[in-house]
C-alpha cells in the first residue's frame, strides 16, 4: 500500500477539510461567539494537517495524550495526536453507531467504555494514522489498558515503541516528583525513538505561553459565576480544555483565542447578559458532556426550563501556575497539572476527597441550583462515589440528579429517555 493510501491518514485528510470548512462557514458570521467556535474548528484542522504532511514528508510523529505533559512534545516540536480524540471527534459523523455496534462484533463487552471501545476500533480498522512511537495513557480506569493491549498486539501497531507513564496515587510532594520522573524518562524515551532533543529553555517559553493560556481560563471561568452566566455548553470548558491541552498548547494563537474569548465574556456581563433570556435553573454537569447528543439535548433544557449548564468537568478550573524559574519546579508542575490537575485523571486518581471537594467547591461559587450526574457507563470509577456525592448534596441543600447514560451512544439511555427524567426531577422539585 503506497503511503498516501493508508486508511487514517484519508480519514485525517477528510477531518482536516470537514474542519477547516467549519472555519471557512464561521468566518462569514458577524457573530463573535460563532467566529471564536470556528477558531478553534481552524486549530483542530491545523493539527490534521500537520500529522499529514509529517506522513507525506517521512517525519516521524507521535500519538500523545492531554495527561502526560503535551508541553514536552511541544517543545521537542514532534507532531502529535491524541488517539483518544477519535469518539470526541467524531460525533458529527452519522455512522457513529455503526461504529459503536462493529465494536461489539469485533468480541468487545459492551459494558466496557464506549470512549475506549472506539480507540480500539480505530486501531484495529486502520482508520487512525500509524504513528512512530505511542506515549501510553494507562490511567486513570482499569479499560485504558486494554487499549494498550490491543495496540501490542496489532498487526499494524504491534511493531511500535510505546512508554507509558506510570501514575502516582496520592496529591502529594511524593506522588508529584514519582511523576515528574515519569515524564522525564518518557522525554528520554522520545528522545532516543524519534531523535528529537529537549532544550530545557524551549520548554521554558512554551510552559511561560501555556501559563498564560491557563490564567486567561480563570478570568473567563470567573466572568462565568455572573447572574445570569454569559455561556451554556456551548462556550463552555471542552473548548477551553481543547485549546490548552490538545490543539495549542504553548502556542501564541491558542492565547490569543482565549483573550477574545474572555473579552466577548466580559462584554456580556457588562450588560447582564445571559446564556437564556431568564434563567432559572444553573446546572452543574459533573462529567463529561453528552458528546453523542449534546446539540440535541443541551438547547432542550435551555429553552424548555431556563436551564444553563454554568459549569461542568472539563471546564473546572483547579490548576495551578508552574514554576519556570527553576527546572526542577517545571517538571514538578508539569506531573501535577498532568496527573492532579486535568480532568478525568483528576476525579479518578487518589482519595474521593478530591472528588468531592470540587463538587462542593463549584457548587458554592456558581451558585448551582442542581448538580446533574450522568453517570457515564464507561465511568464505573466514580461508582464508589456516587453516596458520598449525594451526601455532599444533601448537606448542601442541592438537589442531586443521578441520570445513568452512556456519553456517546444515544441508544444507552435514549435522549427522550433523559429529558422526561430532567422533567419529572424538576418537577419533583419544585424548579419547573
Amino acid at each position: 500500500m503506497a503511503r498516501d493510501e493508508h486508511r487514517g491518514i484519508a480519514s485525517y485528510r477528510a477531518e482536516r477539510d470537514r474542519y477547516a470548512g467549519f472555519y471557512d462557514l464561521s468566518r462569514q458570521s458577524g457573530d463573535p461567539e460563532i467566529r471564536i467556535s470556528g477558531t478553534l474548528a481552524k486549530f483542530v484542522s491545523e493539527a490534521k494537517d500537520r500529522i499529514i504532511r509529517a506522513h507525506e514528508e517521512g517525519r516521524p510523529f507521535i500519538s500523545n495524550n492531554y495527561c502526560t505533559a503535551p508541553e514536552i512534545t511541544e517543545a521537542m516540536d514532534i507532531p502529535w495526536f491524541m488517539l483518544y480524540e477519535a469518539p470526541f471527534l467524531s460525533v458529527s459523523n452519522e455512522g457513529l453507531s455503526e461504529q459503536i455496534d462493529e465494536t461489539a462484533a469485533m468480541g468487545l463487552g459492551t459494558d466496557l467504555c464506549t470512549a475506549i471501545r472506539s480507540c480500539i476500533y480505530y486501531v484495529e480498522k486502520d482508520l487512525a494514522p500509524v504513528p512512530s512511537a505511542v506515549i501510553g495513557f494507562i490511567f486513570p480506569c482499569d479499560g485504558m489498558p486494554m487499549l494498550h493491549q490491543v495496540i501490542e498486539h496489532s498487526k499494524t501497531w504491534g511493531h511500535i515503541p510505546m512508554f507509558c507513564p506510570d501514575p502516582a496515587y496520592f496529591n502529594d510532594d511524593r506522588g508529584i516528583d514519582y511523576f515528574a520522573n515519569e515524564l522525564k524518562k518518557m522525554t528520554a524515551f522520545l528522545e532516543e525513538t524519534i531523535g528529537a532533543k529537549l532544550d530545557i529553555d524551549r520548554l521554558k517559553e512554551v510552559v511561560e505561553e501555556s501559563n498564560k493560556q491557563y490564567l486567561l481560563w480563570q478570568e473567563f471561568n470567573e466572568l462565568r459565576r455572573a447572574v445570569p452566566c454569559p455561556h451554556g455548553f456551548g462556550m463552555g470548558g471542552p473548548m477551553c480544555f481543547a485549546v490548552a491541552q490538545m490543539f495549542q498548547v504553548g502556542q501564541k494563537n491558542g492565547t490569543e483565542w482565549f483573550q477574545s474569548l474572555v473579552d466577548v465574556t466580559e462584554a456580556k456581563v457588562a450588560k447582564g447578559i445571559g446564556q437564556v433570556e431568564k434563567e432559572k435553573i444553573r446546572l452543574f454537569w459533573f462529567d463529561i458532556m453528552p458528546s453523542g447528543f449534546i446539540f440535541e439535548f443541551m438547547p432542550w433544557l435551555e429553552e424548555e426550563f431556563g436551564a444553563v449548564v454554568v459549569m461542568d468537568m472539563f471546564g473546572n478550573y483547579p490548576y495551578t501556575t508552574i514554576d519556570t524559574s527553576d527546572e526542577k519546579e517545571m517538571w514538578r508542575g508539569l506531573a501535577r497539572r498532568g496527573l492532579f490537575e486535568t480532568p478525568m485523571v483528576r476525579q479518578a486518581i487518589g482519595p474521593a476527597e478530591g472528588f468531592v471537594d470540587d463538587l462542593v467547591r463549584i457548587v458554592k461559587d456558581y451558585q448551582i441550583d442542581v448538580v446533574a450526574w450522568p453517570g457515564h457507563m464507561g465511568h464505573k470509577e466514580t461508582q464508589g462515589t456516587f453516596g458520598i456525592m449525594m451526601e455532599a448534596c444533601r448537606e448542601m441543600g442541592v438537589p442531586f440528579l443521578d441520570i445513568r447514560m452512556d456519553i456517546f451512544d444515544r441508544r444507552y439511555t435514549t435522549v427522550d429517555q433523559i429529558k422526561e427524567k430532567f422533567s419529572a426531577f424538576f418537577r419533583g422539585m419544585g424548579l419547573s
